[in-house]
């Protein structure tokens, strides 16, 4: 039954002129028929440089709309349409605007996992892999960060010489990943380097001997000569991280890690995608410039 679904899906994709982007926290069969993973405004950037017609987004609804902000002439399907993002959702246009009236003419920094909406009120992104660089890019010595704290904590620790205006939003999956669950786990495996995301709470990154992005932490793993990992993120990162480094040793820092949402899209769901086109994910013109302008902002950041 599984290998006909995805020899139905693989059809599909070929007829409709359609790439299959997963993020790396779906489940391991999504990944494992996906034309790209990777991190989620990644995964944008490169469906956009791709000829397909149609992008069909295994992720969640904020990432969806990051593939239609910068691919406006491509269908974007989100193969589950409840696929949310709790943290995007702590923050909308109308409290971002209420807040950025508090504080006018400081500087809003929003990481993508946001709406579409809450970026086109923004004057730049990042991501969890950048988010330093953007803040060290802007001349101004006061900044909002929205909507993850955690993530402007950590980067705060790096620029003492600006003051941060922290959104009080979190990612609860990481929320969950307790300082008891790390330490434990750091028991029974010392010999194991402990790797987390910058969504973890302070006292969790505190204790972690690297602190990166999703791709970052493939990269980190992939050519440390550690053998064994403690990994504070969603559980869907196992699956890479085992592919690419079979030698080695890969464990969970907590059982808390996964998220519900990020496990909604099943084969299934992708295969009545793409047999329906549906559900399909729209930016208005006006909010889509306005993003853009964000991402583009962030962007023209020069890369190491």
């Amino acid at each position: 039954m599984g290998e006909d679904i995805r020899n139905q899906i693989k059809e599909l994709l070929k007829k409709h002129n359609a790439v299959l982007l997963a993020h790396n926290y779906m489940r391991d069969e999504v990944q494992e028929i996906a034309d790209i993973t990777g991190d989620s405004l990644a995964l944008s950037i490169e469906a956009a440089k791709t000829d397909a017609d149609v992008i069909v987004f295994c992720g969640v609804h904020f990432m969806a709309e990051s593939a239609a902000i910068l691919s406006p002439g491509k269908k974007v399907l989100l193969p589950r349409a409840d696929a949310g993002c709790p943290m995007a959702d702590m923050v909308t246009a109308e409290t971002l605007q209420q807040l950025k009236s508090e504080h006018p003419g400081v500087p809003v920094v929003t990481y993508v996992n946001s709406s579409a909406e809450v970026k086109a009120y923004s004057d730049i992104c990042c991501t969890s892999a950048n988010a330093l660089k953007v803040v060290r890019s802007l001349p101004a010595e006061e900044l909002i960060f929205v909507p993850d704290r955690n993530l402007g904590r950590w980067v705060a620790k790096f620029v003492p010489e600006k003051r941060f205006i922290f959104w009080e939003g979190y990612c609860p999956t990481h929320e969950r990943m307790t300082l008891q669950a790390v330490l434990q786990k750091k028991q029974e495996h010392p010999d194991a380097l402990f790797i987390c995301h910058p969504e973890s709470a302070p006292q969790v990154s505190a204790l972690a001997d690297h602190v990166c992005s999703t791709s970052g932490m493939y990269d980190y793993c992939r050519t440390s000569s550690a053998k064994k990992f403690i990994i504070g993120t969603e559980a869907g990162i196992l699956y890479k991280l085992r592919l690419d480094s079979p030698d080695k040793e890969f464990r969970l820092a907590s059982p808390a890690l996964f998220c519900p949402n990020m496990k909604l899209t099943s084969l299934e769901d992708v295969l009545l995608s793409l047999q329906t086109l549906s559900p399909v994910v729209t930016v208005p013109e006006e909010i889509r410039l306005k993003a853009k302008g964000a991402l583009d902002r962030m962007l023209a950041i020069p890369r190491d």
